[in-house]
């Protein structure tokens, strides 16, 4: 059964940081991409940052970049991002998800599993 379990969530002041986790189980990790996606209330759950199976190359929204970093550690079977100057637009549920192909895709309909999500509140 694989599952993906994302934790680090939770309250900061604009321009803090915060890492997030995503733990997964069930499957051969190192073979699959990984991806982070938010969803703000009201909103479409939105891509923002992927990284390939071997970690060699990444993605990210225009939004993130210079601000996020995504990486991976096989060994542990855990994906990370890592975020700093966060803004309260950066609000959200954060939710992991792999995909079968290995490569840091953007699409939402891409990914298979998800996690439950984690939960990021910026105040202003």
């Amino acid at each position: 059964q694989v599952q993906l379990v994302e934790s680090g969530g939770g309250l900061v002041q604009a321009g803090g940081s915060l890492r997030l986790s995503c733990a997964a189980s069930g499957r051969a990790f190192s073979r699959y991409g990984m991806g982070w996606f938010r969803q703000a209330p009201g909103k479409e759950r939105r891509f923002v940052a992927a990284i390939t199976s071997g970690g060699g190359s990444t993605s990210y929204v225009d939004s993130v970049k210079g601000r996020f970093t995504i990486s991976r550690d096989n060994a542990k079977n855990t994906v990370y991002l890592r975020m700093n100057g966060l803004k309260p637009g950066d609000t959200a549920v954060y939710y992991c998800a792999d995909n079968t192909r290995g490569l840091a895709l953007i699409n939402r309909e891409s990914y298979d599993y998800w996690g439950q999500g984690t939960q990021v509140t910026v105040s202003s």
